[in-house]
């Protein structure tokens, strides 16, 4: 459990609207991304190199990049799949989290899928990631199932899904 931040901390800035830039992935942006999934997820949760570099290969993936002052914030990816889409990761650097850089991407990627006629989106969280399903359920994604030990065998984790309008 995490304890409770003194309220006058000075380095602490208040939640506000994202000042991140979006841009396309390049794959100058590979290893940049890769350490961040290492830094956002557990070892054996957070995607090999090879893992990685195959998703973003995929004919239809959407990768989008969150950038503060030239710095790699944060990554999406998502795979569309016909009129449907897969959310595969989402990273926001630790120092940048709760700023509004997640919800920046995911509305962005959201809009680009329904540009794409895509109507369901799909996902899947950890149930013992809290924040996590809380970012998600805020976003309007509802848990449509239990995945036991999708996670390394032994995490259970939710199966969550939204329909864009």
């Amino acid at each position: 459990m995490m304890e409770p931040m003194p309220a006058n901390r000075a380095s602490q800035q208040p939640p506000g609207p994202s000042a991140a830039t979006l841009r396309e992935y390049t794959p100058a942006d590979f290893n940049a991304l890769y350490e961040l999934d290492r830094i956002c997820y557990p070892r054996g949760i957070a995607y090999s190199k090879r893992t990685l570099r195959w998703f973003l290969a995929q004919r239809d993936a959407i990768c989008l990049i969150a950038e503060i002052g030239g710095k790699i914030a944060g990554f999406i990816l998502a795979e569309q799949q016909g009129r449907a889409a897969h959310i595969i990761t989402i990273d926001v650097a630790p120092d940048e989290r709760r700023r509004g850089i997640g919800t920046t991407m995911m509305l962005e990627v959201e809009r680009r899928l329904a540009a794409l006629s895509v109507r369901d989106i799909y996902l899947e969280t950890a149930t013992n990631n809290a924040a996590g399903a809380a970012f998600w359920q805020r976003h309007g994604f509802r848990t449509v199932g239990l995945m036991p030990g999708y996670y390394l065998g032994r995490q259970d984790a939710y199966a969550m899904a939204k329909r864009l309008p």
